[in-house]
Parts: C-alpha cells; structure tokens; sequence
C-alpha cells in the first residue's frame, strides 16, 4: 500500500480536517508564513507551521448526519479522494501544482522585504489552491451522484 493511500486512510486527520473550521483558518498558515520570512521572525514561522500541522486535527469531526456538509468539508473530501485514487482531477489538478510558483516567488519577495509583491503572490498562490479544492469538490460531487444513479 502507498504513503499517499495510507495517508488518506488515516480517519482521525481527515474527520477532523473536513470541519469547515480547520480548511478556513488553515489558509491563515500562508499570510503567517510570509510575514515570518518578512519580519526574519523565528517564533512567528514556527507558530505558523505548527499552526499547519496542528490544525486539522484540532477541530471536532463532522457530523455529515446533523449538517449539510460545506463546500470546504465537500472539498477535503475530495482531496481524500483523489488521495485514494478514488477521484480522478482531471485538469484541476494542475491548478494544485500551479499554486507552489507563485508561493515561491512570495517567499522569496517577502525575503527581499517587498510587501506588496509578497502579499499579491501569496493570494495567488491561495486563489489557485482554493480553485483547485472547489473544482474538485464540483468533480466528486458529480462523482457520488454517478454512483448513486447506479
């Protein structure tokens, strides 16, 4: 079995993950992340990525019974799906590996110490990243609907 697919068979993460809860305020890792760099902050930049991987287990499960599930929780379960090798991206995948560029060029312009760059990238980087998570969501949504049809 594969790291990637016992990644995604690893329930605790990924009921925890799917509260719409941790997929929001895990997009404040990137603004952190580059204000650390920026400000050369240590203990911000650790606050940051242990902010990333505190996260998605810090919030309480779903309950998919009580509320209808959001588009967030939608779109965690799809990357876990696409993680199984259950969904197949198409070409939303691409806007995943498009999203790593201009994070770069962020990192980068807050270490040269330009705000405005770093700033305009890091939403660029986070606008493609969402893209891809709601695209997908779209994607396995009509997916189950297909099986259910069946």
């Amino acid at each position: 079995m594969s790291l990637r697919r016992r990644f995604a068979d690893l329930d605790v993460f990924w009921e925890r993950h799917a509260n719409p809860k941790s997929g929001w305020s895990r997009l404040l890792a990137t603004p952190l992340i580059l204000l650390a760099v920026y400000l050369r902050s240590k203990r911000i930049l650790a606050l940051a990525l242990g902010w990333t991987v505190v996260n998605p287990v810090l919030f309480p499960r779903v309950d998919r019974e009580i509320d209808r599930p959001s588009i967030m929780t939608r779109g965690v379960d799809a990357e876990r799906a696409w993680l199984r090798g259950d969904l197949d991206p198409g070409a939303w995948e691409r806007l995943n590996g498009l999203s790593a560029a201009p994070f770069a060029y962020a990192l980068y312009a807050a270490s040269r110490r330009r705000p405005v760059r770093a700033a305009v990238a890091g939403a660029v980087s986070m606008a493609l990243k969402l893209a891809f998570v709601f695209g997908i969501a779209r994607r396995d949504a009509r997916r189950l609907d297909a099986a259910r049809d069946d």
